[in-house]
């Protein structure tokens, strides 16, 4: 059997042999503890994550028309924001709902003045008198985010949305009373359909 080593061994046997190889690993160990010591470290780091939701009223406008004349189009004007990250829409019947995510980082304000001199330098993306309302800016942040989801719904066709809704009012008022309870709001889907929506601040999560 041969004897020789291969560039792997050789290079292992040179640092065996060699006086510097304990000075290395000294200087690698201290460039650790340097970087520990210099490195920035916050035991609950706030990060900079900014979304808004921009609501377009078009009254008595289907959903397919709402797509087709307001939310495509907005969506061209909005993703020439600089640091937009994503566009998320959703057409209903009389409304446009967009959310606009910006790239982690980006500062709260400016994002957020760079948005509505967008939707406000270009009102003439629509033609006049089509009936579509002033644009809506909900600004958002990390602590904005939905926890608890709950939907109410009724298989009785007798009952309206009316009485749906004055059970969702009932639950919000229960639930406002639970400690650490920020916003408490209520979506309309369907006929007989009401969804509540229930964010805790973020004190209580941690």
């Amino acid at each position: 059997m041969s004897d020789r080593l291969g560039f792997s061994g050789t290079l292992a046997r040179k640092f065996l042999q060699s006086e510097i190889t304990p000075l290395l690993a000294l200087v690698g160990i201290l460039l650790g503890v340097f970087a520990v010591m210099v490195t920035p470290r916050e035991e609950e780091p706030q990060i900079d994550v900014t979304f808004a939701n921009v609501f377009i009223p078009f009254p008595g406008a289907s959903a397919r028309e709402v797509e087709q004349l307001v939310t495509t189009s907005a969506e061209q004007v909005l993703s020439e924001i600089s640091g937009v990250k994503h566009i998320y829409s959703i057409s209903r019947p009389g409304q446009a709902v967009l959310t606009i995510e910006f790239d982690v980082g980006q500062d709260r304000t400016e994002s957020i003045v760079r948005l509505y001199n967008a939707l406000y330098s270009n009102q003439d993306w629509l033609p006049p008198g089509l009936g579509v309302g002033q644009p809506l800016v909900k600004p958002m942040g990390i602590d904005d985010v939905p926890i608890v989801t709950l939907t109410l719904w009724t298989d009785d066709e007798t009952r309206g949305a009316g009485e749906v809704q004055k059970v969702a009012h009932a639950l919000e008022a229960e639930l406002k009373r639970i400690a650490g309870t920020r916003d408490i709001y209520s979506f309309r889907f369907a006929s007989n359909c009401r969804s509540l929506t229930r964010r805790i601040s973020s004190r209580c999560l941690t």
